[in-house]
């Protein structure tokens, strides 16, 4: 055991931060992992069934800590994707793939659907981990393709049900395939007794748990909390795998209902390790079980049947992203992300041979199909992911300057959260403002709430003489692009010599170069609001409020003449050092001459109403 493990985990780590260096991304360093000590490599290791079993549970641990992030609030928002979009991509994926399985490779009826339903189904380990490594989960693609793998794991369930009925057993060994405690019951026993487990795991989640982790986080024993939280995952998962139902499923729900809850951070601390341990186990798993002797013996067979799978789904995907409404700048991304067979195929597929639906070798060929259009998903993530880049890199077409509203008062370069503010303010005083961004999703995001704001670089003349700039009296430069900046402040200075200037500074070096450059007015963009807080960091050390003000203006006074003198220093690191420590020092005595100036001021107020009350 311990020499497997230490197999398995030096793969892990040699391979993973080489993926990633690479830009290939962990899930398929993972997969690498497997295959170099598979039996078809290295042969470090064997059969992965049994280890694919227990890896298996690394995705359950994830959806309980998917339904840990969701609300039951946000869940019901998205019932329509779930079910609309979810049930139509399992529905229209299961029904082409049956065509394609019953007419073009002549199957019989029974597998043919087997096989539909089977490969219907996405990767939810694969899918969610690598969205979630790249930050496009919580996009409009992440959480359709989050809808739509949720549907499929519900799904599974009734799959599992229909499968004996495609059989060609006779009745005993059907049952005798099924691990379900309840799979001889009749059909509304076993309905009722699901009903009542799922309401059970619901109603414990939201009124029994909350005593019990209140309970044992009183004995303020950090591995107790660990050992609730993987007993938590471990029972659910076990209570719905006996009466037939999917153990993610019932773990997901959990999780939902335990969102609300004041430990959802310490549930969700002590899982995550498992999780991440369990879920690179399981791709590993994935890819050393991909059987490269019958690759090799049918290498356009098995190229032809992965490419139409891919092709199929994503035919679906893009179609349902379409009439769904799905951003269009994200359709691709959708499409390439669900576009493989998922995890429970090898379920199904276990299930399927037992009953004798599909053939030793059919199963074969069908695991190895889903195996390697698994290993490509992040490749396809990975080069979508380039192009995104790539194309983000071009200069999109711009507003023409003829289309650009001059203003007699203001232009405002940039219109972000710094912007915006400066914008409503001069707006609010009557002054006219034009307003040149050179975002595109923030331009969408502004011009829906009704706000004028053209699309283009204020660091082209063109534009900024569109925008008035020879009229105009005053140019913000607002955006957050400390080198754009400088570049904008060059081009006014050197055109518009009466366009007066001001300009938000990301931070101390970046206003040194403005003050070089005799800008009119500068600002640093988290001084003020950093003031303001250590101002009431001062009130709740017990500080008076009067005090605290104080404290805080001659703070920003003293900085700001500071900040002016140290300009002309920076770059020369070892004068600018000397003065640094020198203008703190005076700071010091500044804060404590007005501290003794007020008490003195105090003294004598109190003298004067003493000699007043006599």
């Amino acid at each position: 055991m311990f020499q497997q493990a230490l197999i398995y985990l030096g793969a892990a780590l040699i391979a993973v931060p080489i993926a990633k260096r690479l830009g290939l991304g962990s899930v398929l360093g993972y997969l690498l992992a497997g295959i170099l000590i598979g039996p078809f490599v290295l042969s470090l290791v064997g059969d992965q069934t049994e280890v694919m079993h227990f890896a298996e549970f690394g995705v359950v641990m994830m959806l309980f800590l998917i339904g840990l992030e969701l609300h039951p609030s946000r869940l019901w928002k998205l019932r329509h994707s779930i079910l609309g979009l979810g049930g139509l991509q399992v529905t229209v994926s299961a029904l082409l793939i049956f065509l394609i399985s019953f007419f073009a490779l002549n199957l019989a009826w029974q597998p043919a659907l087997a096989v539909g339903l089977m490969l219907a189904l996405s990767s939810t380990a694969i899918v969610i981990q690598s969205l979630e490594e790249k930050g496009w989960l919580n996009l409009d693609a992440g959480q359709n393709s989050f809808s739509v793998l949720l549907f499929q794991d519900i799904a599974v369930i009734p799959m599992l049900a229909m499968l004996p009925l495609l059989s060609f057993q006779p009745a005993s060994t059907m049952e005798a395939a099924s691990h379900s405690l309840v799979h001889d019951w009749p059909i509304y026993a076993q309905v009722l007794i699901s009903t009542a487990v799922i309401l059970g795991i619901i109603l414990a989640g939201k009124y029994v748990s909350s005593p019990i982790i209140r309970y044992i986080a009183q004995t303020r024993l950090r591995e107790i909390f660990t050992v609730f939280a993987l007993f938590l995952v471990v029972a659910i998962a076990l209570l719905m795998q006996a009466i037939g139902l999917s153990p993610a499923l019932g773990t997901f729900l959990a999780g939902v209902v335990l969102a609300e809850s004041e430990f959802r951070h310490e549930l969700e601390a002590d899982i995550e390790p498992f999780k991440g341990l369990l879920l690179g186990l399981f791709f590993v798993a994935v890819g050393a079980s991909i059987d490269f002797a019958l690759f090799s013996d049918n290498v356009l067979l098995v190229l032809a049947l992965v490419a139409s799978l891919i092709a199929v789904k994503a035919f679906v995907l893009f179609a349902l992203a379409k009439l769904f409404s799905i951003n269009h700048q994200q359709q691709l991304l959708f499409t390439l992300a669900l576009a493989q067979g998922g995890e429970f195929a090898f379920v199904l597929l276990t299930f399927s041979r037992q009953l004798s639906i599909l053939t030793p070798d059919q199963v074969n060929l069908i695991t190895l199909v889903v195996a390697i259009s698994m290993l490509i998903t992040p490749l396809l993530l990975m080069l979508y992911d380039r192009r995104q880049r790539k194309s983000s890199d071009k200069r999109p077409a711009f507003d023409a300057p003829a289309d650009i509203g001059e203003s007699k008062h203001v232009i405002i370069a940039g219109y972000g959260r710094f912007g915006q503010i400066i914008g409503r303010l001069l707006h609010a005083q009557g002054y006219e403002v034009s307003v040149l961004d050179h975002s595109p999703s923030q331009i969408d995001l502004l011009r829906r709430f009704g706000n004028t704001v053209y699309y283009g670089d204020a660091a082209r003349k063109e534009l900024l003489d569109a925008a008035g700039a020879n009229n105009a009296r005053l140019l913000v430069i607002a955006i957050d692009n400390a080198d754009k900046t400088l570049e904008i402040v060059k081009l006014a200075q050197k055109h518009y010599p009466n366009l007066a200037i001001a300009a938000r500074a990301r931070d101390r070096r970046h206003a040194y170069q403005l003050l070089k450059m005799k800008v009119n007015a500068l600002n640093r963009e988290t001084f003020d609001s950093a003031i303001v807080l250590g101002t009431e960091a001062l009130k709740l050390l017990g500080n008076t409020e009067e005090d605290a003000n104080r404290a805080g203006r001659i703070f920003r006074e003293h900085d700001i003449e500071s900040m002016k003198q140290l300009a002309d220093l920076w770059g020369d690191d070892a004068s600018y050092g000397v003065a640094v420590r020198q203008r703190m020092e005076d700071l010091k005595q500044v804060l404590a001459k007005d501290t003794q100036a007020r008490s003195r001021l105090n003294a004598c107020d109190e003298t004067v109403k003493s000699d007043d009350s006599q």
